[in-house]
C-alpha cells in the first residue's frame, strides 16, 4: 500500500495534471473544440505509450547502459529534487522546458500532440526518471501495480486537458500556484528518500 501511495504522489507531482491545464490552454488557443479534444487524446496516448515502454523495458535499458540501480536512484533522486525546488520557488523548470530551437519548431506546426505535449510535458525526463526509479529491480507484481497507478494519473491528466478552461476557472492562478508549492515539498521529501536508498544500496 505504501508503494502505491508513494508512486501515486510522485507521479501526480511530476506529471502535474493540474499544472498542464493552463499550458494546454495556451498551446491550443485558436483551435476548434474538436482540434483541442483530438490533440489532448493523441498527446496523452503517445505519452502513455512512451512511459509504459520505459516501465516494461527499464531494467533492460539500464543493464545495456551498464548503469546500476543504486547509481540511478541517486541520480534520479537529485533530478527530482531539482524539479521540486523549481516547484516550491515557482521557477521555470529546465527539466520540462523546451529549447529555443524546439520553440521555433513548435511555432511552425499546428499539431502540438507529439511536441510539446507528449514530449516533454507528459513523458519528459522527470516522468521517465520516476518510471525507472519505481520499476527498476521490481518484481512483475510491483511493475503491474505501478503501471496501474500511472494509467490512473494519465487519465486524470487527460481529464484536466479536456476540461482545461473549467479547471482554470475553478482553481485560478493563485490556487494552482499554492497547490504546486505544496506538492513540490512532498516531491522533495520523496527525492531525498530515493537518494538515501541509493546510498544505502551502494554501501551495503
Amino acid at each position: 500500500m505504501e508503494f502505491v501511495f508513494n508512486a501515486f504522489v510522485t507521479l501526480l507531482v511530476v506529471v502535474d495534471p493540474l499544472g498542464l491545464a493552463p499550458i494546454f490552454a495556451a498551446l491550443t488557443r485558436g483551435f476548434s473544440d474538436k482540434q483541442k479534444r483530438e490533440s489532448a487524446i493523441r498527446g496523452t496516448l503517445l505519452g502513455t505509450a512512451i512511459l509504459f515502454l520505459f516501465a516494461l523495458a527499464g531494467d533492460v535499458l539500464l543493464e545495456a547502459l551498464g548503469i546500476g540501480l543504486p547509481a540511478f536512484r541517486i541520480a534520479g533522486g537529485l533530478l527530482l529534487f531539482l524539479l521540486a525546488l523549481d516547484m516550491v520557488f515557482a521557477r521555470p523548470s529546465g527539466i520540462r522546458a523546451t529549447s529555443v530551437r524546439e520553440q521555433e519548431e513548435e511555432s511552425y506546426q499546428q499539431d502540438i500532440s507529439v511536441f510539446p505535449l507528449a514530449i516533454p510535458l507528459l513523458a519528459g525526463p522527470g516522468a521517465i526518471t520516476t518510471v525507472l526509479l519505481y520499476t527498476g529491480g521490481s518484481g512483475a507484481g510491483q511493475v503491474a501495480l505501478f503501471m496501474a497507478v500511472l494509467f490512473v494519473i494519465l487519465l486524470l491528466t487527460l481529464g484536466s486537458l479536456l476540461l482545461a478552461p473549467r479547471v482554470m476557472r475553478l482553481f485560478g492562478e493563485t490556487g494552482a500556484n499554492v497547490l504546486s508549492r505544496v506538492l513540490g515539498v512532498l516531491l522533495a521529501a520523496l527525492a531525498v528518500q530515493f537518494v538515501i536508498d541509493g546510498l544505502q544500496s551502494s554501501l551495503a
